[in-house]
């Protein structure tokens, strides 16, 4: 089992730092790790455990993990479970919790941490005729992410499992009418702003513009203001965007979720407290609540 010298574990020659553009990433080392905590959790994994199914000794793989987390394995493996999910379930509705925490309702919860418009029905149905949409790929705590930005905003943001030479036909296909064009200075400012709040930084404004429908928007806004740390089942997240009776199609604008992260669809869980899954990888969805229970924050 872990024990509090676990955590001070140093060894006297330390491998090269990883590369996080490689195979061996510290995302993907961490997601592995994290998935063999889930798996076995109940029998108290060790740093040893935890080293070698990663391939790195002690001592790298405590400072790997604890720079990419915040916390330790120790610390980590405390929030790995169903029991914690259940917990974080919201048992009221997004407006009461609001307002419990002293603000004047759900909004200024999203006021606090991002700001969104959604594009006219004019402007949907144009398909974005005449935009620019700069795109990049940035390696992001998650792996991959696929950066594409308007002059309003961000407008997507989703994880891949390695990089890619050209958008995705998806986002081709949603934005058929647009310009593409690859530029890395447009949309690194939105990769370091996530890193910089996955690392723990006070979040700086940030400007989204959302291509959906009048369903799709209100399901991603009422995602964006779930309290900090929380999760929401589908039923009530479907009350929460006005839509009590339309939960499969609560799901359905989950699934379209054009930003991934910053708009929390990871947060969305079972009834029962599981996982359910995730677009990008219930992997993925995993490493992500873990840190954000692990840290307090999201």
């Amino acid at each position: 089992m872990l024990s509090p010298g676990d955590d001070m574990s140093e060894d006297s020659a330390p491998e090269p730092d990883t590369d996080r553009d490689g195979e061996g990433c510290d995302y993907q080392r961490v997601a592995r790790a994290i998935r063999h905590l889930a798996e076995h959790r109940r029998e108290q994994p060790g740093l040893a455990e935890l080293a070698r199914v990663v391939g790195l000794s002690e001592g790298h793989f405590q400072r790997m993990f604890t720079r990419w987390a915040g916390v330790s394995a120790k610390s980590f493996l405390q929030v790995l479970t169903l029991v914690d999910a259940k917990r974080l379930l919201l048992d009221r509705s997004v407006l009461a919790t609001s307002l419990d925490a002293g603000l004047s309702g759900p909004s200024r919860l999203h006021d606090l941490f991002v700001g969104c418009e959604a594009m006219t029905p004019g402007e949907y149905r144009a398909r974005a005729a005449g935009t620019t949409i700069r795109w990049e790929v940035h390696p992001t705590p998650f792996g991959h992410g696929f950066f594409a930005a308007t002059e309003r905003g961000l407008c997507s943001l989703v994880f891949l499992d390695g990089p890619v030479d050209e958008p995705p036909q998806t986002m081709r296909r949603s934005w058929s009418g647009a310009r593409w064009v690859r530029d890395a200075d447009a949309t690194r400012a939105y990769a370091e702003e996530l890193a910089a709040r996955m690392g723990g930084a006070a979040p700086r404004p940030l400007a989204l513009l959302l291509k959906g429908t009048s369903m799709q928007v209100r399901v991603w806004r009422a995602l964006m203001n779930l309290p900090a740390g929380r999760v929401v089942a589908y039923a009530d997240l479907a009350s929460a965007a006005g839509a009590s009776s339309a939960v499969r199609a609560v799901g359905t604008a989950i699934g379209a979720n054009p930003i991934g992260y910053l708009i929390p669809c990871h947060r969305v869980i079972r009834a029962s407290g599981a996982l359910g899954g995730y677009r990008w990888g219930e992997e993925r969805k995993r490493v992500m609540l873990a840190l954000e229970g692990a840290r307090g924050n999201p």
